[in-house]
């Protein structure tokens, strides 16, 4: 329910009121009680996020996520498959793994 901005053109009195969009506008001043309301026209209310976990990246089109996926495959090194990177990784690291841990034992 959006929030409108009411003034009185007897006494100046200005207020917000929150109300629903298919309510009727308001005559009468709460503050004065004579019938001189009128509705401002504004510029609207922006939206606002509350609490953490909003960015502007979270609600991507399919299309925008498709054409990021295919810029990163274009940018990979294409001499190695993904694969076989992965395999020729794991395997040293494993092996200097193990002999990190006798020699840290010997000392």
């Amino acid at each position: 329910m959006p929030t409108y901005d009411y003034r009185c053109n007897a006494c100046d009195y200005e207020f917000e009121l929150f109300q629903s969009m298919s309510a009727r506008v308001k005559k009468k001043c709460p503050e004065c009680g004579k019938m001189s309301l009128e509705r401002l026209i504004g510029t609207g209310a922006a939206v606002m996020f509350k609490g953490s976990g909003f960015y502007e990246t979270d609600y991507r089109s399919d299309s925008y996520k498709k054409s990021a996926e295919a810029d990163k495959k274009s940018a990979e090194p294409k001499s190695e498959s993904k694969s076989d990177a992965k395999k020729a990784d794991s395997k040293p690291a494993a092996k200097k793994a193990k002999t990190e841990t006798k020699a840290g034992s010997k000392a």
